[in-house]
């Protein structure tokens, strides 16, 4: 299949780093266009923990991804529900491929927090790769 536009969904953690050596592994028959996209989530829950990085910092972290890619990119960081901007973006940038991580939540969390990954796979009008962290 040839991939012309790829997404990938970084969110800062662990996983960040496996979803680069995924994308950086993957043989495509033509140089995609990459989106390395970052959302910032505007409804946060107080049973969050996760502490939201800020702006500058996810810019920088998504430059430096981007620098080592070799393949042409783009850096959108965009806020909203991350789900519903992810397929924003897939829609905006007719996007064939995204590449997502999965956090591993189970159990009361899951159901509090709900799963970006999950729901992206049922809405994306695209395949999606997701990448569970180790």
């Amino acid at each position: 299949m040839a991939w012309q536009t790829v997404l990938v969904a970084i969110d800062g953690s662990q996983s960040t780093d496996q979803l680069i050596k995924v994308l950086e592994g993957l043989n495509f028959k033509s140089n995609p266009k990459v989106i390395l996209t970052h959302v910032i989530d505007a409804v946060k829950s107080d049973f969050d923990t996760v502490v939201e990085i800020p702006y500058m910092t996810v810019e920088k972290l998504l430059e430096s991804y981007r620098d080592k890619l070799p393949y042409p990119s783009e850096i959108e960081i965009v806020t909203g529900d991350p789900a519903e901007e992810i397929i924003r973006l897939v829609n905006i940038y007719k996007v064939d491929l995204i590449i997502i991580g999965s956090r591993g939540l189970t159990g009361f969390k899951r159901i509090l927090e709900g799963s970006v990954s999950s729901q992206v796979v049922s809405d994306a009008p695209c395949s999606v790769l997701v990448i569970k962290s180790k």
